[in-house]
């Protein structure tokens, strides 16, 4: 089965924006919030960035949109491939423990980290003017067994992140993974499907608008799965995925901050609405890469698929890494290199350590997920033999 490399791509992309959005919320706050008091720089260079749409590098709230998307696309792509409908059984057994214990393990190890008073990001936060975002996280008694609940089952069914901030998406990732797989296996081969799915995700907008970008994956991987005379009329018309992947840029950096638009090129957008133009961003960029070669293959590249392929793991720790290593490093040396010097040496050993830490927890920790699932369906196996 052919595997579509520029979709690990863009997952890969996804991830690594949502950890320059950390990085610049934790050390240049003003790049998002668009506020002079935030800004460390004399021209305020951190505004007129944010303002255009260079913020796109940073601009984690469409990354998450655009990894809930992807997210949607791949979940049931070998069943659309294939219609064995037990690809779509497996795929809902097994995601919560491939989901699980990755984060068990990251949650472990925040715990420890607190209980050592390794994290920094409060002290940091004071200079680096981001008071109002990086001064709250894990700033609070470490508890254990609060920390295993919130591993286990708190941020699967109600986002619990007290722990690792990240967490919010898990419901998402989880709960709206199953929905996705029910769709498939009930209505999967229906004529009429396309009206459900598009009823889950009008459903979604109005109720709990982040569970669209997943289901509206879930379509196009069924579009572009088993319409083969659509998908050709459409790939022999580039022009076409070509718009239709500048609207969606053009959408995608639309500032998160929501404000302060007018004399952009946003302000022709009118009333703020930072999720639904991400989701659309995500959507697009998505339906324009399927249909262009030239995006397929920068997308396919090998820095970008290695970068899917840590994309999990990546997502988990950088949060920690920045909290802890990069909030030391940079208060003990900005008194000795100043201000963008030592942010700037800080961010290159910080993307080291992230880039270590997550690909050997993608070789040694990620495997481990599919464990306690082989272990509990031997066993269920081996008793229903039995009996």
């Amino acid at each position: 089965m052919k595997k579509l490399r520029y979709i690990d791509g863009l997952r890969g992309i996804g991830a690594g924006m949502v950890y320059l959005c950390h990085f610049v919320f934790a050390f240049y706050y003003g790049a998002y919030s668009l506020m002079p008091e935030h800004t460390h720089t004399d021209s305020q260079l951190e505004i007129t960035l944010g303002k255009t749409p260079l913020n796109l590098f940073y601009n984690g709230n469409f990354a998450v949109e655009l990894f809930l998307v992807i997210s949607g696309f791949v979940l049931c792509l070998g069943y659309f491939r294939t219609r064995d409908k037990t690809r779509l059984k497996d795929g809902a057994r097994r995601r919560y423990f491939r989901l699980v214990v990755p984060i068990l393990a990251v949650n472990v190890l925040v715990y420890v980290l607190m209980a050592a008073g390794a994290y920094h990001n409060s002290e940091a936060a004071a200079l680096t003017r981001s008071m109002d975002w990086f001064y709250g996280f894990n700033h609070f008694e470490p508890d254990f067994l609060e920390m295993l609940v919130e591993s286990l089952a708190g941020c699967f069914l109600w986002g619990s992140n007290a722990y690792n901030g990240v967490l919010w998406t898990m419901p998402y990732l989880f709960l709206g993974a199953l929905l996705v797989y029910l769709a498939a296996a009930l209505v999967g081969e229906h004529p009429l499907r396309y009206g459900i799915y598009g009823g889950m995700i009008l459903a979604a907008l109005v109720l709990r608008i982040y569970f669209a970008g997943l289901f509206f994956g879930f379509l196009v991987c069924d579009v572009v799965c088993t319409r083969e005379k659509l998908m050709d009329w459409y790939q022999k018309r580039p022009w076409l995925s070509w718009l239709l992947l500048l609207a969606g840029l053009y959408l995608a950096s639309y500032p998160s901050i929501g404000r302060d638009m007018e004399g952009t090129i946003y302000g022709i957008l009118g009333v703020p609405r930072v999720v639904p133009y991400h989701l659309a961003g995500a959507g697009l960029i998505l339906v324009g890469t399927v249909g262009n070669r030239v995006w397929q293959r920068i997308f396919g590249s090998a820095p970008l698929v290695f970068l899917g392929k840590i994309s999990y793991s990546l997502y988990l720790l950088h949060f920690p890494v920045i909290a802890t290593f990069s909030s030391w490093f940079f208060l003990r040396l900005v008194g000795r290199l100043g201000y963008h010097g030592t942010v700037a040496l800080d961010f290159v050993l910080t993307t080291l350590l992230v880039f270590l830490l997550s690909t050997l927890s993608q070789w040694y920790l990620e495997p481990l997920g599919t464990l306690p699932f082989r272990a509990i369906a031997q066993q269920f196996f081996t008793r229903r033999k039995g009996g």
